[in-house]
């Protein structure tokens, strides 16, 4: 028998089949088993996933007191530590999985943290996430992520989930004060919020975030000590406090050297097409800078290639400094100095705090801010200027 006519008999094997006189034409799709050949497997049931129900007739006891043991909930009358064991077991025994989304429809804790990440194609919020992930599952919890979308009318993607309480917490990565109505439904929510990176204005929930001034006024230290004095800034145009590094960085250039050259400020997308374009603008200039500080990483990366480009070698003739230290930072050419972003501390206390706040709901949820110290790592992008020509 040929395989397509061996799967054909084990789909119809409801099928009345006679028996074939010497020299009948078999018609197609009615070919019959072989006398005495092996006959067509029949169909593995799937396997049930096993209930509390199942657990319970295994142990012995009621679905209730499975459901009291396994939820971890404290009860009024204690259940005997021999019947928790037996509880344990039977699940053990049979690989028994709770459905999340079911504990949340019941109310109970999904060991689930909600994600809003505000724009994922940002490699410093894919490191972030990275992070969460790692730091989430040591706390025994999993990770649902939501997208914000840059349409307002897309922007609440988890709001169906915290009206269902589907997940135990939610971590906002990214500003997302420009999705008002996102920041209503987490506002009235019964889910615990804390939020990443939102700037240092208070917001209605706990917050953690970086010293963004100090983080760019090292990199321009770092400029000023090699003896640069003609530093120009690129600023990414992002929503929220991304205003605080160019306030560092004028205030930090007055402080200095007196004030800002004229057209030493840029502001371009967060992206390395955006830096590369800045620097050549930056370069067109009279007198053009010898230095460059960015308010992110991305941005330097531009920067460093539109340089190459144009022939204005790094850091010989153009010393370039960033902000974050993503993971590409140590792998261009030259390796980029920047402010270390402390992003695994900050993650680690948001979701301290949020399992915290999940397990504790009576805890409340006061708006605080944690301030985190950036770093200043010293790579191969920065040097003593060179001397100018006459």
């Amino acid at each position: 028998m040929t395989a397509s006519a061996e799967y054909h008999a084990g789909m119809s094997q409801s099928r009345r089949r006679r028996p074939v006189a010497d020299g009948e034409t078999i018609p197609p799709g009615d070919t019959p088993p072989p006398a005495g050949g092996p006959q067509a497997a029949p169909a593995v049931p799937r396997r049930r996933a096993p209930t509390m129900r199942d657990i319970a007739a295994a142990a012995d006891v009621s679905q209730s007191t499975v459901s009291r043991v396994l939820s971890g909930v404290e009860t009024r009358v204690p259940i005997a530590a021999e019947t928790r064991e037996r509880v344990i077991e039977a699940s053990r025994r049979l690989a028994y999985r709770p459905n999340p989304l079911a504990r949340g429809l019941r109310g109970a804790s999904t060991n689930l943290i909600g994600a809003v990440v505000r724009d994922f194609s940002d490699p410093f919020f894919a490191e972030a996430i990275e992070a969460l992930v790692k730091e989430s599952m040591a706390h025994g919890y999993n990770v649902v992520l939501g997208h914000v979308s840059p349409r307002l009318d897309e922007a609440v993607p988890l709001t169906a989930v915290l009206e269902t309480r589907h997940t135990d917490a939610i971590v906002l990565l990214g500003d997302v004060r420009v999705h008002p109505r996102l920041l209503e439904d987490l506002r009235v929510s019964r889910v615990p919020v804390v939020a990443l990176w939102q700037g240092t204005s208070p917001l209605e929930f706990p917050t953690a975030d970086t010293d963004d001034r100090a983080g760019i006024q090292a990199g321009l230290e770092h400029l000023a000590s090699l003896g640069h004095r003609r530093i120009a800034f690129v600023n990414a145009e992002l929503p929220g406090d991304f205003s605080v590094r160019e306030a560092a960085y004028v205030e930090f250039m007055r402080a200095r050297f007196g004030g800002v050259p004229d057209g030493y400020v840029e502001r371009c997308p967060n992206t390395m097409a955006g830096g590369d374009a800045a620097v050549r603008r930056l370069l067109a200039l009279p007198d053009p800078p010898s230095a460059v500080a960015t308010s992110t990483d991305l941005i330097a990366v531009g920067v460093l290639h539109a340089a190459h480009s144009l022939g204005a070698t790094v850091p010989d003739r153009l010393s370039v400094v960033g902000f974050d230290d993503i993971e590409i930072s140590s792998h261009t050419v030259p390796a980029l100095t920047t402010s270390r972003m402390p992003t695994a501390k900050i993650v680690s206390y948001a979701i301290n705090l949020a399992v915290s706040l999940a397990r504790n709901p009576e805890a409340g949820h006061e708006p605080s801010i944690e301030i985190f110290a950036p770093e200043l790592v010293v790579r191969e992008s920065t040097a003593r200027p060179a001397r100018r020509r006459r």
